[in-house]
């Protein structure tokens, strides 16, 4: 008798809501144009999108947990609550959230994983995931699995974090976010045995730009094995890569307090 994963014991055996599914288009890196703009896309088995509520639309109005569901669009698992009014929707599932249980949205309610309240009324310390950036705008980070940031101080109308990659920023603290940490959160474990997963998963093979020519690559050519020949690695356009910063000046620039710590 084959042994279950524990990820076949935290999935709920269920077919997904066929009400809160979505076909989406398979663009394989194309834009409206028609033109590659994201290389090495295509293929991948067919998949359906699931409409997950990221804000606050059910305020006040208690849930109850029916089931813990795969996504396929997303490395997080997700949870179908179903309301007092009896209409159903999909959230992210905290880590360690079990069918049957109860969470709410509300301006101020109890510490407990799932419940979504606004960041003024949770405790320093805790642990917290789908933040807003602007009030009503709905959950914009902490949304991936394992995630969580922290709430270290209010001060005022804003509020510190720390986000995972370590970086603190000021967010106003009207804005909402949920208590606990992102579901699946061993999923940075799982390891890609085969070719075949990745094709699956719509991700064509790459070629390393030192095996192609000269004319193909700035890192191409050499006899065997050569190296790039170049201080720092660019792209097949000639752009620097790896390594190099992308975040153009914005005005959240001012709510960061502390930038997040350099890779060795």
């Amino acid at each position: 008798m084959k042994k279950k994963t524990k990820k076949k014991r935290i999935l709920t055996r269920k077919k997904p809501e066929k009400a809160l599914l979505l076909t989406l288009k398979a663009r394989a890196g194309r834009n409206k144009k028609g033109r590659i703009t994201v290389r090495h896309k295509g293929g991948g088995v067919k998949r359906r999108y699931r409409i997950v509520d990221f804000g606050q639309k059910k305020i006040d109005v208690p849930a109850k947990v029916i089931s813990i569901e795969y996504d396929p669009y997303r490395t997080a698992f997700l949870m179908l609550l179903e309301y007092q009014d009896k209409e159903k929707r999909y959230r992210l599932a905290p880590e360690g959230i079990k069918q049957e249980e109860e969470v709410v949205c509300r301006e101020k309610a109890t510490l407990k994983k799932g419940n979504r309240m606004k960041i003024r009324n949770i405790p320093v310390g805790t642990s917290v995931y789908g933040v807003e950036l602007i009030p009503g705008q709905g959950a914009k980070i902490i949304r991936s699995a394992g995630s969580s940031a922290n709430i270290l101080a209010h001060e005022g109308k804003f509020t510190n974090i720390q986000m995972p990659s370590g970086e603190i920023r000021r967010v106003n603290s009207n804005c909402f976010a949920s208590v606990g940490e992102v579901s699946h959160s061993e999923w940075r474990y799982v390891r890609i045995k085969k070719a075949g997963s990745n094709r699956r998963k719509g991700k064509r093979p790459a070629v390393r730009g030192s095996a192609m020519n000269p004319v193909d690559h700035p890192h191409g050519g050499g006899e065997g094995r050569s190296p790039i020949g170049l201080k720092h690695p660019k792209t097949p356009w000639g752009k620097p890569a790896l390594g190099v910063k992308t975040r153009k000046k914005k005005w959240t620039d001012k709510l960061i307090i502390k930038r997040r710590k350099k890779k060795k």
